[in-house]
């Protein structure tokens, strides 16, 4: 069936530039959001879109999260774009108006796809990998960081390529270059590579996107980091995509000690395109929020306990920032000390 209408549960950062993006280029999209001033800006002055992707201000539709239960004709497709926390419930909310043959679709950060199918249904679940960044500092106002030549990549559970998938790619088009992908769990395990690496990195000591991968210190556990979250994936059986366009393999070497020097030039070349981006992670320190380490770093030490695979750094990870109480951690390189310690 053809994706006429879409829903999105979470119009946060990226929820945002994605829905104010596709309402633009003319589709039918209503955003679902928890946060009132955010939902009331929007209804007041419109969405604002600024940064990579141009100044826009846009007419979009949003709803509280109880108005919800107006909605009257069905969405064909339901993004869940919310905390990894937050996935069931916002899965089963987003069904509640799902059109008989229509799917929902994965939009966030880790390994949530099997819980969403869970609620969903495996043949309603489709996955997305973003690779687009955006900020969100004021209600209203949704600012895209990234330059990125692909944006997103949608795949199936199976691994098929689906005429509903090339559909989906082809929507997302009008926010940023997307593809289908037949290896949704290897393309899933390398962007967990990169949110295990930058987000928690990002969250301790308030560096930016960029500056993780330029600061030596950041970027030699980020190094680290990578290599865990590698060598648990393939334990696990998946086929790790590139990571920032690099051969997984080369982070595991280097986190050997071989070819570490050209792996640390490569990664500072390619953070150009990220200057002035904040990861998710840091994000939600700066407001006081939950983080998602359980949902990133802490399931790369779950899953590696069960396949016997070792995870120092990302135990390490964990146990920091869940030291502080939710609200209580605040951005300071020296968070990152006792990482670095573990390098020497």
């Amino acid at each position: 069936m053809a994706i006429k209408r879409i829903g999105i549960i979470g119009a946060g950062a990226i929820g945002s530039v994605v829905g104010g993006l596709l309402t633009k280029a003319g589709r039918d999209v209503t955003l679902v959001d928890q946060w009132p001033e955010h939902v009331n800006a929007i209804r007041k002055n419109g969405l604002k879109l600024s940064g990579t992707c141009g100044e826009h201000t846009i007419k979009a539709r949003a709803l509280h999260i109880h108005e919800a239960q107006s909605i009257r004709e069905p969405v064909d497709a339901v993004f869940i774009a919310v905390k990894s926390y937050d996935t069931e419930w916002a899965t089963q909310l987003g069904l509640q108006y799902l059109s008989p043959g229509g799917c929902v679709v994965d939009f966030q950060n880790g390994i949530n796809d099997e819980r969403v199918a869970a609620v969903a249904g495996r043949e309603r679940t489709l996955g997305c990998i973003i690779t687009i960044g955006a900020g969100m500092y004021e209600p209203g106002h949704a600012m895209r960081t990234d330059t990125n030549k692909v944006g997103f990549k949608i795949g199936e559970l199976d691994g098929k390529a689906t005429p509903r998938a090339n559909e989906l790619a082809e929507i997302m088009n009008a926010v940023a270059p997307s593809k289908v992908t037949t290896n949704l769990w290897g393309e899933r395990w390398s962007k967990l590579a990169v949110n295990c690496m930058a987000n928690p990195i990002a969250g301790l000591t308030g560096l930016g996107s960029a500056e993780v991968r330029t600061d030596p210190n950041a970027r030699r556990v980020a190094i680290k980091l990578a290599a865990e979250v590698i060598r648990v994936g393939r334990a696990l059986g998946h086929e790790i995509e590139p990571i920032f366009g690099i051969p997984a393999q080369r982070f595991v070497d280097a986190s050997d000690g071989k070819g570490v020097e050209e792996l640390e030039t490569d990664m500072a070349t390619g953070a150009g395109s990220l200057a002035g981006g904040k990861p998710s992670f840091l994000q939600d320190v700066l407001k006081g929020r939950r983080t998602e380490v359980e949902y990133l770093n802490g399931y790369v030490s779950e899953q590696g306990r069960k396949a016997g695979i070792q995870t120092p750094y990302c135990d390490a990870i964990v146990k920091v920032v869940t030291g502080f109480p939710v609200g209580g951690l605040k951005p300071d390189p020296r968070n990152l000390a006792p990482l670095v310690a573990m390098l020497r």
